[in-house]
């Protein structure tokens, strides 16, 4: 098996050198980028399992560069800033990113995000059902099977975590998840009671399958409770 690929994107080239010789340490295949444009630059010539990305870097900010990956791509990223208010951790979450670390941080926890984050990607990408499985909802149809979703016949591109939660959703559809429910079930962890992310996702979420993202059909809120599919069978 070969070496996981990862983008290092990080102006900061002391910061860039420790990570850098830490995680080839520990066997991983890292490509430092220094600023946006070389990173989109990178990011376009090659595969990659998973980008560590600062947010405040020159010539392309690292919210652009991150816009950018989400064109195209659904792998893992990683927001590593000192930024550390809710509403730039917000930002960076809706924008697509899977995880956000503040500086400064432990790379023993820098280490432990990037292998639960490869962990649940390629559980995503392996994923090969002998059999087909379609669920349909309204006007959406979910195959299980390639991790596709259509509206009304066009693709719909969701991330891994937002196909997850809809999945559960559509495989129960009179089940009510509460917050803690599906953060335990889609992130795999344990939920310490932060419903920043589950929020954000599920936001990100609506404003890709609904007509309406404030008057949803598919993804409802059960005030007090959590969420349930919408009654659209």
């Amino acid at each position: 098996m070969g070496q996981t690929k990862i983008l290092l994107v990080e102006d900061d080239t002391e910061i860039s050198e420790m990570l850098k010789n830490y995680l080839t340490a520990e066997n991983y295949d890292v490509v430092c980028a220094f600023d946006g444009r070389e990173a989109c630059r990178l990011f376009e010539a090659s595969e990659f399992s998973l980008v560590l990305l600062d947010l405040m870097i020159p010539k392309i900010s690292g919210m652009d560069v991150m816009q950018q990956i989400r064109k195209s791509s659904v792998v893992p990223v990683i927001i590593l800033s000192a930024k550390d208010t809710e509403a730039d951790k917000t930002m960076g979450l809706a924008l697509g990113a899977d995880d956000y670390i503040t500086k400064p941080f432990s790379v023993v926890e820098v280490l432990a995000r990037i292998r639960a984050n490869i962990r649940r990607a390629t559980q995503y990408g392996h994923t090969a059902p002998v059999m087909p499985s379609i669920l349909e909802a309204g006007d959406l149809s979910m195959n299980v099977t390639d991790y596709t979703l259509t509206k009304k016949g066009r693709r719909v591109d969701l991330t891994a975590k937002e196909f997850e939660i809809l999945k559960l959703l559509m495989q129960n559809p009179k089940k009510v998840y509460t917050k803690e429910q599906l953060y335990s079930l889609v992130w795999k962890d344990v939920y310490y009671g932060d419903e920043n992310a589950v929020n954000v996702h599920i936001s990100r979420l609506r404003n890709k399958i609904e007509e309406d993202s404030r008057n949803p059909r598919y993804v409802i809120t059960v005030w007090g409770i959590g969420y349930k599919l919408g009654d659209v069978l």
